[in-house]
């Protein structure tokens, strides 16, 4: 099963000093079944981008909490792909997260797929959205266009032998 694993560009570093994305359990996006009922007439390449958004959503929110524990972060969200056996995979029943799976064990960097990062250009847009999260959560709409704004640039592609060359 293909998973989307939010993440940040400091996390991806402890990633390759580790050589896993880990510890379990771990939060990570999916095209789930509740996500194919859901979204009944999306293909799968349609349901795996919405499985992707909801990663970058979440990789948001880790900018969000490395910024508050004052880790010096650039405001590039970042997701990493893997493919992960299904027997280590457990899905939830929140209608509300259709597409989150919880991974049962850490990831070794051998089964990453690719990583998908925020273009430089987006940064104003990402830091906006990063900004604008608190009075989100709280219902305000402005704020909310803020964080939606973010989604508005898509995420660059990158092979996982790049991922010294983005680090760097």
């Amino acid at each position: 099963m293909r998973v989307y694993l939010p993440c940040t560009l400091p996390a991806l570093a402890r990633v390759v000093a580790a050589g896993e994305l880990g510890p379990a359990p771990l939060t990570g996006y999916a095209v789930t079944p509740a996500l194919v009922e859901w979204y009944a007439s999306g293909d799968t390449e349609e349901l795996e981008y919405v499985a992707l958004t909801e990663a970058a959503r979440a990789s948001l929110r880790m900018l969000a909490a490395d910024r508050a524990d004052g880790v010096e972060v650039a405001a590039r969200r970042v997701v990493v792909a893997a493919e992960i056996p299904d027997s280590i995979v457990t899905m939830g029943t929140d209608l509300e997260e259709r597409a989150r799976v919880r991974l049962l064990k850490s990831v070794p960097i051998a089964e990453l797929a690719s990583i998908h990062v925020d273009d430089l250009s987006a940064a104003a847009d990402v830091e906006a959205a990063v900004a604008a999260l608190p009075a989100a959560d709280h219902g305000d709409d402005d704020a909310q266009f803020a964080v939606d704004g973010a989604e508005d640039h898509e995420l660059m592609w990158y092979a996982t032998q790049e991922i010294p060359d983005l680090l760097s």
